[in-house]
């Protein structure tokens, strides 16, 4: 594919579907959201407006590192507390593909709906993939982002148009848009990351607490793999929890999951043959850092037969 001319003509194509409407971009702090905003910031400059939304489930400082890296490209970005929406409505939901619906409803009919509504705004652009698209078509599992491919018109149901210029595209494509377009190299190289966010990554009732544990492991393990050249990689906290001893005495503590793989797009991925020196230096961090955690295991399950995320 000659990605110059890709992007020239997703530019033209942005203009001409919003023509002199407005449109606004979502930033999650990914390479899929990030390349969607420069290709929008480039067709409108500053009349694109650009959100991003704290759910509460993201990573560490996300929102003020999304913010300081678009500063720097001299795009504006406004940041959208909505923590409590989101926890409230997970609130007791276990199942899997509930949840994702879930958080998929609170993006799509809560939170972008007043947001375009009240800026007049009848155009979203959203950084859709190709594997985001397939694996949803499939019924392996539904992708926040994924509507009018299983059906639901987002015009008919929100009272907007989604514009997705990446859709053709998988992770590696668009990597290379993202390089043409100057984005930074830690966007351009930056792990993949679940829509549901955190709430990908913890087995059962997504709470406050479960979300900042898995956090403090996810920033462990990102640092101590970020060397590592794999596709992925990630901590789950499971819901069961397991028997351990810290100070000398019994503790029911919780379970770390530690997930590593190569891919090139993410259709299939094969475990990473971690060091072990590297493994026991996260599980003593884990253990260490978290006291809520007894146990550390690592998932060495090639895609297929599990997926790459948990959920």
């Amino acid at each position: 594919m000659n990605y110059k001319k890709f992007i020239g003509e997703k530019i033209k194509e942005i203009r001409e579907k919003v023509g002199k409407g407005k449109a606004i971009s979502v930033l999650s702090g990914g390479v899929d959201s990030a390349t969607v905003t420069v290709l929008g910031h480039k067709a409108f400059g500053e009349n694109l407006k650009v959100v991003f939304i704290d759910n509460g489930l993201m990573r560490e400082r996300e929102p003020e590192n999304v913010v300081q890296t678009f500063k720097k490209l001299g795009i504006k970005v406004e940041i959208i507390n909505a923590k409590e929406k989101f926890f409230k409505a997970l609130k007791g939901k276990i199942d899997p593909e509930e949840k994702r619906k879930v958080i998929a409803d609170v993006f799509y009919k809560d939170i972008f709906k007043k947001i375009l509504k009240k800026n007049r705004i009848k155009f979203l652009l959203q950084g859709t993939i190709l594997t985001d698209i397939e694996e949803t078509i499939a019924g392996i599992k539904r992708q926040h982002n994924i509507l009018e491919q299983i059906g639901i018109d987002p015009q008919k149901e929100y009272g907007y148009r989604i514009i997705e210029p990446l859709k053709e595209l998988r992770k590696d494509g668009v990597r290379k848009v993202a390089k043409l377009l100057g984005l930074p190299e830690e966007i351009q190289q930056r792990i993949p990351f679940p829509g549901p966010a955190l709430a990908a990554r913890v087995i059962g009732e997504v709470t406050p607490e479960k979300i900042a544990l898995v956090r403090k492991a996810t920033s462990i393990v990102e640092k101590e793999l970020k060397n590592s050249g794999a596709f992925q990689y990630f901590p789950v906290l499971m819901e069961d929890k397991a028997t351990g001893i810290r100070g000398g005495k019994r503790e029911f503590g919780n379970i770390i999951i530690i997930r590593c793989v190569q891919s090139k797009d993410a259709r299939i991925a094969t475990p990473t043959k971690l060091p072990w020196k590297i493994l026991e230096r996260i599980r003593k961090k884990i253990t260490d850092e978290i006291p809520e955690v007894t146990r550390v295991c690592y998932d060495i399950t090639p895609k297929p037969p599990a997926t790459i995320e948990y959920i």
